[in-house]
């Protein structure tokens, strides 16, 4: 199949993580959509074992993403990227539940932007 569309609704899931890569068939480079409920996180990492820079944007809530144990507010909007060697996780001390996209890729990939771009 040349492309594929998936409304978020109907993406495969497994506990709090919509699995946006595997639903979709990207190759290329991970992406998932993370849901987490006050009072919760993601587990703490990082990405040295397997070279992958992160984006994280925070579709909803007001999480705090966690950067070497320092907190950084991350309201609606917000995009952040990380070297795969910072330990992260992204915590939800709001009162309602925060949406995150995380996309991942090795940093051997090099993307060329377009000219304009």
């Amino acid at each position: 199949m040349a492309y594929a569309i998936v409304h978020r609704d109907d993406l495969e899931r497994t506990g709090n993580w919509a699995l946006v890569r595997r639903s979709l068939g990207c190759n290329a480079f991970g992406v998932n959509l993370v849901e987490i409920p006050p009072g919760e996180s993601i587990p703490e990492h990082d990405e040295t074992a397997r070279d992958q820079e992160e984006l994280f944007f925070v579709v909803s809530g007001a999480p705090a993403l966690v950067i070497d144990g320092e907190p950084h507010p991350a309201p609606p909007g917000t995009f952040a990227r990380l070297d795969p060697a910072h330990r992260r996780t992204v915590r939800n001390d709001g009162p309602e539940t925060a949406s995150v996209l995380i996309v991942s890729a090795p940093t051997s990939s090099r993307y060329t932007p377009m000219e304009w771009a």
